[in-house]
C-alpha cells in the first residue's frame, strides 16, 4: 500500500503539530531560565559581587607597601621591649 502525496504531506503536518505542542512548553522553560533566572538574579549577583571583590581588592593593593612596614616596625618594637623587659628585670 502506497501512501499518496496528500497522505504524506497530511502525516507531516501531523507530526509538525505534535511536535510543536512538545516544544512549545521546553521553549518556555528555557525562556523563563534565561531571562528570569541569569538576567533578573544571577547577573545582578555576580555583578555586586565582583564589585566588593574590585573594592577589597583595590584596599589591599592601597595598603600592600603600608604593610611591610607594618611588620619592620612590629620585629622593631619586639626588640626594644624585649631589652626593656631585661634592663628592667636586672633593676629590679
Amino acid at each position: 500500500m502506497a501512501l499518496s502525496s496528500e497522505d504524506l504531506l497530511a502525516i507531516s503536518r501531523l507530526l509538525d503539530t505534535k511536535l510543536d505542542a512538545r516544544l512549545k512548553p521546553i521553549e518556555n522553560r528555557i525562556k523563563r531560565i534565561e531571562v528570569d533566572l541569569i538576567e533578573n538574579n544571577v547577573i545582578p549577583r555576580l555583578n555586586t559581587i565582583e564589585s566588593c571583590y574590585i573594592d577589597t581588592y583595590n584596599r589591599y593593593k592601597d595598603n600592600a607597601d603600608k604593610m611591610e612596614g607594618a611588620y619592620a616596625d612590629i620585629e622593631l618594637l619586639k626588640k626594644v621591649v624585649s631589652e626593656h623587659s631585661e634592663k628592667l628585670q636586672k633593676i629590679s
